[in-house]
Order: structure tokens, then C-alpha cells, then sequence
């Protein structure tokens, strides 16, 4: 009895490449948003439902920024300006 494996069909999708598309930091470059404290709309794009933060790896933001932003976003649920709990 062979043994079939679908990974290897050449014509199934699975065998194309899978185009993934480099992730650039929103916080970098001419046109970048400035990390501030007091701009509760983009730092709630940047906080889960839940109230994390949410990593920098899948918001694609550097680590010197992210770092900032963390710091931001404590420094606004410290000041009342976001919650730090979604119900």
C-alpha cells in the first residue's frame, strides 16, 4: 500500500509560496504617527480587547518605539485616559 502525501501534489495549492508581505513600523518613516500619551485613539489601536498590550510582533512596530508606546500606554491608564480593563 503506498502512502499518499498531498503536501508534495504539484497541482494543489499547498505547494505554491506563500507571498508574505514585509510588515513596516507605523511609528517610523516621513509620515509617521508621533507617540504621545495624550492621543487615546492611536494608542487604543495598540491595546487587545482584553486591555494588553498588544507585542510587537504582530503589530510590527520596532523595539525602541514599541518600548515608547508601552510606555504611553501606562502612562495613560496611570492618568485615567484609557482603562486598563475592557467589560
Amino acid at each position: 500500500m503506498q502512502k499518499y502525501n498531498k503536501k508534495f501534489d504539484e497541482n494543489d495549492a499547498a505547494t505554491k509560496p506563500f507571498f508574505r508581505r514585509k510588515k513596516t513600523c507605523p511609528f517610523s518613516g516621513p509620515d509617521a504617527i508621533a507617540i504621545d500619551f495624550r492621543d487615546t485613539r492611536t494608542l487604543g489601536k495598540f491595546v487587545s480587547e482584553r486591555g494588553k498590550i498588544i507585542p510587537a510582533r504582530i503589530s510590527a512596530v520596532s523595539a525602541p518605539k514599541q518600548r515608547k508606546l508601552a510606555q504611553a500606554i501606562k502612562r495613560a491608564r496611570v492618568l485615567a485616559l484609557i482603562p486598563y480593563l475592557q467589560r
